[in-house]
């Protein structure tokens, strides 16, 4: 066996090896540019590519430059003018710090920098071909900022070069690239050619609408169209952006952008508190979209976990985690029906500085009036009749359930009798047994009465749950649970929580654990498994949804078998106290399985059918 003998690498081995970690392809040379240029505080940024980045990349920006005497050192590794000392570390701003991108970028290309600072008279340049030593600065001419000019990557780790894909997917990587940047800096104007062609030109933002184009333009203007804009402060944390409403979900998580004081991140804790807002009205399977920015004092995470900066890790992330879910959870709640103003894009004349608005992220408990889950939980439409005055004269036909059921014009008072028009309109008629017809200012609304009762029961029964506090039954023969040490561990410090849910858990040994009660409603299901998956949400994220959601599981079915049937006539008193329940509900606008309850069409639209007009 041979001897091998520690010695020192060369500083441009080292560079290459760390290369390897920050340049994966092209779209990685742009990332790691474009934050550059963006630190150097860029206005305009222009991105100019061949052959999806593989034959060149050339970035320039507007920015304030690298001076001649330091032009070489920007070549050299951990070299860099964004942090001084350790408390800089802990307080980082920037995007990049390392100083590790241009030296590992320069070691696998032939690399280009030309440069001009603000008061220079001449601009300069420095070039270099994958080699270690580079020359002096020479003069060129250059306005004020940077180019860098990269060329043919990997051309001298031919092993590396063999790994990218074909022109066009290494170009969608890189495009990805751009739009995040896009994204994350509203005031920056941003250009991207491919081969010569214009593939992105987004001018800066400066307010709420040219904010709200620059969205439509890298996510589709059909995600504006159906997002919610929201802003919210709470415990020294910020979270604001755009959230698809449910209705826009996707079939795969992309067109899912997450930023943490500017940066793009992939963190699991967020993916789980996002994913968990949804749950409850996202169609099995299906995927949010959203563009989302969370702002939180640097020092309370840390961007150095990683070489690519893509991951972070949250001083608090239990706390990160409850308050993205809470306030997610709490603006997808409050969308009602006629709450369109709040998700559709403002006009032209917006102001820049919209009001912010406020969510109420307490609990159910806490808003709520007193009720007890054991009152009687089946709405008959009875008790519908009792509750709501009637709108209009009707007639039907009760021997056949397709028929029409007639009423008078919209224009008849609202419950307070003020002459208004309520968001979902007044019934005009009940077709086939399942859907109703209204009218409201806008047009027509179609409605499923069985998704939308199935709805209003399901919150009802959720929230009275919340309220009676959630029953514990005791079990005859305890369940004897063998985990791990870390597990039993966890199980200790969340005593809390589970009681709160409805368990009650003991700890036998160092790693055994007893549970001795369990929540009523989970009395038939496998608790065993439910614990122990709670405690591995625990131990991953901080913190589980697993036991209320299995709870409204079966409240969801509960509601499914209380909820009017399809094929029951309803009389127009009926269908319109239905209407006005479901403006009062919260998520009102889907079904316990994430369907649409309701749908507008607006008189253009009805027109358009019958090529009115045209």
């Amino acid at each position: 066996m041979p001897q091998h003998h520690i010695k020192q690498l060369s500083p441009h081995l080292i560079n290459q090896i760390a290369a390897g970690e920050v340049v994966e392809r092209p779209a990685s040379v742009v990332k790691e540019l474009l934050e550059n240029a963006l630190d150097a505080g860029a206005s305009n940024i222009e991105v100019d590519v061949e052959q999806g980045g593989m034959k060149r990349i050339r970035i320039r920006d507007d920015g304030m430059g690298i001076a001649k005497d330091e032009l070489s050192l920007a070549l050299s590794r951990h070299a860099t003018s964004k942090i001084a000392n350790l408390d800089d570390l802990e307080n980082v701003q920037s995007l990049g710090f390392r100083g590790e991108a241009l030296p590992s970028i320069s070691s696998i290309s032939r690399l280009k920098i030309s440069t001009r600072q603000k008061d220079d008279a001449q601009a300069w340049c420095l070039q270099g071909d994958g080699q270690e030593v580079f020359g002096d600065p020479e003069p060129t001419a250059h306005p004020q900022g940077t180019t860098i000019d990269v060329k043919d990557l990997f051309f001298n780790v031919p092993a590396r070069r063999k790994f990218l894909k074909t022109e066009k997917t290494e170009f969608r990587h890189l495009e990805d690239v751009v739009k995040k940047m896009a994204l994350s800096r509203f005031d920056v104007g941003f250009t991207l050619r491919h081969n010569g062609r214009a593939i992105l030109r987004l001018l800066a933002a400066k307010d709420r609408s040219t904010a709200d184009k620059r969205v439509a333009e890298v996510c589709g203007s059909a995600f504006i169209e159906q997002s919610l804009y929201f802003d919210y402060s709470a415990a020294g944390l910020r979270l604001w952006g755009w959230m698809g409403l449910p209705t826009f979900s996707r079939s795969q998580a992309d067109l899912q952008y997450f930023f943490v004081n500017g940066r793009v991140i992939r963190d699991r804790v967020v993916s789980h508190a996002v994913r968990q807002a949804y749950q409850d009205v996202l169609y099995h399977g299906r995927h949010p979209a959203y563009v989302l920015f969370l702002e939180l004092e640097p020092k309370l995470v840390d961007v150095n976990a990683h070489p690519t900066k893509h991951e972070v890790r949250f001083r608090e992330s239990r706390l990160v985690h409850d308050f993205l879910y809470r306030t997610l959870h709490q603006a997808l709640a409050d969308v009602r029906p006629g709450d369109e103003h709040n998700v559709d894009s403002p006009s032209e004349e917006a102001a820049p500085e919209l009001p912010k608005r406020q969510f109420d992220t307490t609990t159910y408990s806490q808003r709520q009036p007193q009720q007890h889950l054991n009152i009687p939980v089946r709405e008959t439409m009875a008790a519908y009749k009792q509750l709501h005055t009637p709108y209009s004269p009707s007639t039907s036909s009760p021997s056949n359930p397709a028929s029409v059921t007639p009423s008078m014009p919209v224009q008849m008072p609202d419950d307070e009798g003020n002459g208004e028009i309520p968001p979902l309109g007044f019934a005009v008629a009940q077709i086939h047994g399942v859907f109703i017809l209204a009218e409201n200012a806008e047009g027509l609304i179609v409605v499923d009465m069985h998704a939308a009762h199935e709805r209003i029961t399901y919150e009802h029964l959720k929230r009275s749950m919340a309220e009676d506090n959630i029953r514990s039954l005791p079990l005859l023969m305890p369940v004897s649970l063998a985990v791990s040490k870390k597990e039993a561990d966890y199980a200790d410090s969340n005593q809390e929580l589970f009681q709160m849910l409805g368990f009650e858990l003991d700890r036998l040994d160092t790693e055994k654990l007893v549970i001795r009660a369990v929540p009523s409603l989970l009395k038939d299901g496998d608790v065993e498994t439910l614990v122990r998956d709670v405690l591995s949400d625990l131990i991953m994220y901080g913190s589980s949804d697993r036991i209320q959601t299995a709870m409204n599981e079966i409240l969801a079915t509960m509601a499914c078998h209380n909820s009017v049937r399809a094929n029951r006539k309803l009389s127009i008193p009926e269908m319109n106290a239905l209407l006005r329940d479901m403006e009062k509900t919260e998520r009102s606008g889907q079904c316990n399985h994430g369907r649409p309850t309701w749908t507008q069409l607006t008189v253009d639209q009805l027109d358009k059918l019958f090529m009115r007009g045209q």
